[in-house]
């Protein structure tokens, strides 16, 4: 996506500022909470989490596995990232686990991600110099090590890149908010609608990588594997209850790599239609984020509210048809 819109995106609930380096995030109080006279909000919307969001951007390149704390994450985004490999954006709202790794760099579709929260803090250990700025004009506040060189370390059992960890205790410095976070879903959750497809495996391809996730009837989720390999975080098998396969427009980025790699952009905002795995089955569903300040919704195809199960959430992007 050309840098221009998503400057558009951003500065429309932006913080200010100019193209300095970036500035060491001030803590800021959460909102207030609704009066008993401020209308409910639609009953489609799901419940917003109180207080703020932790986004860590880690890497998925095969010698930064096995991960460190993704388990203990509220939802995975799945991205595709420049020549065809993928990393993930990884949500902690009702706790923080004591380590999560390895970190690597933010990209441009992280910040439109994490503007459908309220006040997110982002980890992430370095970017693009050109996409410097943009973070931060974001609606978010970032911490990087430079900022915070205590809450991250480098780890002995893997090589450079690939051995960033980040203790997001010591994140609390800069957001005293992330002590307190309780969020019991970032979205709605329930019993599973009437219909599906009963589904065994569903497998999703990236030029560069590949998952599949297994249904397991003793775990009560989907048992990932990422290129052919069962994939594991903090010594276990990741199984998430619920994995959307969120189909949507994956274009030529503003930003590339040092090599002359574009960065994709992956279109969050705006909706389409999905595929929702759950307790064994397929659902067809749609998604829908009308402005950069909403969050997500999912549907039936019908306009029903379409509940996700409890736990953790793994949404996958991929291509529009």
């Amino acid at each position: 996506m050309p840098a221009v819109a998503v400057t558009a995106v951003l500065l429309a609930r932006s913080h200010g500022g100019t193209e300095e380096p970036a500035h060491r995030p001030q803590a800021r109080s959460s909102p207030a909470s609704p009066s008993a006279s401020d209308p409910p909000a639609p009953a489609e919307e799901p419940p917003a989490p109180e207080g703020p969001v932790l986004g860590v951007k880690l890497d998925n390149a095969a010698p930064a596995r096995p991960h460190t704390g993704l388990e203990e994450a509220d939802v995975v985004h799945v991205e595709r990232v420049e020549a065809g490999i993928s990393r993930f954006l990884a949500v902690y709202a009702s706790g923080l686990p004591d380590v999560v790794g390895p970190v690597r760099s933010a990209r441009e579709t992280d910040l439109e991600l994490l503007a459908q929260y309220d006040d997110p803090v982002l980890a992430y250990s370095g970017a693009q110099s050109k996409l410097k700025p943009f973070i931060n004009r974001a609606p978010l506040r970032p911490v990087p090590p430079e900022q915070l060189p205590g809450a991250y370390f480098r780890g002995t059992d893997r090589p450079l890149p690939h051995n960033l960890y980040l203790r997001p205790e010591r994140v609390t410095d800069a957001a005293p908010e992330l002590a307190d976070m309780n969020a019991a879903s970032l979205y709605e959750t329930g019993e599973a609608p009437a219909g599906g497809r009963r589904t065994d495996a569903r497998t999703v391809d990236m030029p560069a990588a590949s998952f599949t996730f297994d249904w397991s009837a003793g775990s009560r989720g989907w048992e990932v594997s990422m290129d052919g390999t069962p994939a594991t975080s903090g010594g276990e098998r990741l199984a998430p209850p619920t994995v959307v396969l969120q189909e949507t427009v994956i274009r030529k980025g503003g930003f590339g790599d040092r090599w002359g790699n574009n960065s994709p952009f992956t279109e969050t905002v705006g909706s389409g239609e999905a595929t929702v795995l759950r307790d064994g089955r397929a659902y067809a569903a749609e998604w829908d984020r009308p402005t950069a300040a909403d969050r997500t919704v999912f549907t039936t195809p019908d306009g029903d509210p379409m509940p996700l199960a409890e736990g953790q959430v793994w949404v996958v992007y991929v291509p529009r048809g």
